[in-house]
């Protein structure tokens, strides 16, 4: 271990981040335990509702800018845990609690980077930024404070990854369907069933392809999630209600697809948000080029993350593994964070972000 003084402090914050409950739109607390964390690191926090950020010391305006940056937010623990999920449980090599995985290791980790890389004169500005509400994609997140912050080269998000770069992710479009017909008594067969006037709809979600594949997030997929119709086994529903989530890949913006769905379908087609779209980073940006030199290999990731709203390029890169993410028992190990504190450190120390 390369870094063992880094490594000690991050696994210090983090079972500190586990024992404070932080679900999404209640991490008051824990922006607190994040303020205080770059307090003792000698830097100036600043917070805006729960997104808490420091500049780097000697920020120059002439100089391109890095944005670090992780979640500090959770979801709710799942019904299956079999340890107390806001108990920082060590094993070994093992630290269970919630947020462990997705995302404290990339949280802790990119702190101890930010002040270790501010520590000495690098060809950028760095700016850390563990934001909130990411896993609710909420207004109140990552959305709120970067119109605050200094204009963005590059941002690496510390998302668990197993520390392999994924330089591309799909985005996410969410649809409320509505398949209207006539109410009527079920035993006189009256009415129209909404339920019926659904089923050329639902078909077609479930059969339809893009035509346009991603090499690396593959295609564009759509999945109905939920279904609900009728009040009572003897009334013809008059509405069939479904949920659809899309995942779109770079080929296909959220706005195109919404209206190729609703001149396609026969039910009524609304977007909650078109916000979250697919995200990529260009293959021969220097950061991307120093992973390949390092030995490491980029690919697409499915699942969203704070990326899809921002509109510099990003990568996601951490430690942990997204399988862990919103599981039972979730945890990291101390070896992988460990492992990522000095891969960051070997990544970016010196490097020019911004290329030839």
């Amino acid at each position: 271990m390369k870094y063992p003084e880094l490594t000690d402090r991050a696994v210090e914050l983090l079972k500190h981040l586990i024992a404070t409950p932080s679900v999404s739109r209640s991490e008051e607390q824990a922006a607190n335990v994040m303020e205080q964390a770059i307090r003792d690191l000698g830097f100036q926090p600043r917070r805006e509702a729960n997104n808490v950020w420091a500049l780097d010391p000697h920020f120059d305006e002439n100089r391109p800018t890095l944005l670090l940056n992780a979640h500090l937010d959770t979801v709710k623990p799942v019904a299956t845990w079999t340890r107390n999920p806001y108990c920082p449980e060590q094993d070994g090599d093992v630290l269970y609690g919630l947020g462990s995985n997705d995302c404290g290791g990339g949280l802790v980790s990119l702190l101890q980077v930010f002040a270790w890389l501010t520590a000495k004169e690098q060809p950028y500005n760095v700016i850390y930024l563990a934001s909130a509400e990411e896993e609710v994609s909420g207004k109140d997140g990552i959305s709120r404070v970067l119109p605050l912050l200094p204009p963005v080269e590059v941002a690496i998000v510390g998302e668990p990854t197993g520390m392999q770069p994924a330089i591309a992710e799909k985005g996410l479009m969410v649809l409320d369907v509505v398949a209207h017909g006539t109410s009527g008594h079920a035993a006189r067969g009256e009415g129209v069933n909404a339920i019926y006037e659904a089923l050329e709809d639902l078909h077609f979600l479930h059969t339809h392809k893009f035509r346009k594949v991603s090499d690396l997030l593959g295609p564009t997929i759509m999945n109905v999630t939920m279904i609900h119709a009728g009040t009572q086994h003897n009334v013809v529903p008059d509405r069939c209600e479904m949920v659809v989530d899309i995942r779109t890949n770079e080929f296909y913006q959220n706005e195109f697809v919404f209206e190729f769905l609703k001149k396609r379908l026969k039910s009524e087609v609304t977007a909650r948000s078109f916000r979250l779209h697919s995200s990529r980073i260009d293959p021969q940006h220097p950061i991307v080029r120093r992973c390949k030199s390092m030995g490491l290999k980029p690919f697409g990731s499915p699942t969203l993350s704070d990326q899809a709203l921002m509109s510099f390029p990003s990568l996601k890169l951490g430690p942990g593994e997204s399988s862990r993410s919103h599981s039972a028992d979730e945890f990291i190990r101390i070896s992988e964070i460990a492992a990522a504190i000095e891969t960051y450190i070997r990544l970016l120390d010196q490097i020019n972000i911004k290329g030839s």
